[in-house]
């Protein structure tokens, strides 16, 4: 375990819950943070790719860590290429994190793994906080009572960021990477492109690229011919 498992607990630089778009996400927002004090035994995030459920996971991990909290990060992507007994020990963590936990359904060995693993650590005080694409009844898990368990805390649906929102994510996100942007051109970034923060994040990357190779400001005709709108 001591040789894989770091491959699992990378967090993302700019990922904290200080910068966390809320929207209509501010009860998520302040479930999550409860959990990283403490506060709050278990919750579970659910919605769409990109809404950012990552995002408050891993804003999460940090948080309980600069409050002297042991955490740790668990992505299903990188946990699935091992062997459940990864697990075992989790509990020693204050704060657990597993992103995209919903990918263990319907694979026995590994809910079982997890029905244990959410049993100790209840029993030992600590805290859990999961994301999935669809709630614990909307999703195909063969284990009656792991199904049970993740649904016995909050369960939060992630809505998506309207116009507003997501314009001032651009601009909050650009000024983070030193650029300007003003509110019209953010704003036609933020309804041109894909209608999640990741993707729109992704476009500013690109963005913030190429204006550093071509000397230019973000405005609008640049942006139109960077994506070719």
């Amino acid at each position: 375990m001591s040789n894989q498992l770091p491959l699992a607990l990378q967090l993302r630089e700019g990922h904290d819950l200080d910068n966390f778009q809320a929207g209509d996400n501010g009860l998520a927002l302040a479930s999550v943070k409860a959990a990283a004090q403490g506060e709050e035994r278990q919750v579970l995030l659910w919605g769409g790719e990109g809404q950012g459920k990552s995002h408050l996971l891993e804003g999460a991990v940090r948080h309980a860590q600069t409050l002297g909290r042991p955490a740790c990060l668990l992505p299903a992507t990188e946990l699935l290429p091992l062997v459940p007994d990864v697990l075992d020990g989790m509990e020693q963590f204050a704060l657990l994190a597993l992103d995209d936990v919903d990918r263990f359904a319907s694979q026995p060995r590994w809910e079982e793994a997890l029905f244990h693993l959410y049993n100790r650590v209840m029993a030992g005080g600590g805290a859990l906080l999961f994301t999935a694409s669809a709630s614990p009844a909307a999703t195909a898990w063969q284990l009656p009572d792991l199904a049970t368990r993740l649904a016995a805390g909050p369960v939060i649906r992630l809505q998506p960021l309207d116009e507003q929102a997501l314009t001032e994510l651009v601009v909050r996100r650009a000024g983070e990477r030193g650029l300007r942007i003003n509110g019209e051109a953010a704003r036609y970034l933020a309804m041109r492109s894909e209608r999640s923060p990741a993707a729109l994040l992704e476009r500013l990357a690109t963005l913030d690229h190429m204006a550093l190779a071509r000397q230019r400001a973000l405005t609008i005709p640049f942006i139109k011919d960077v994506f070719d709108w």
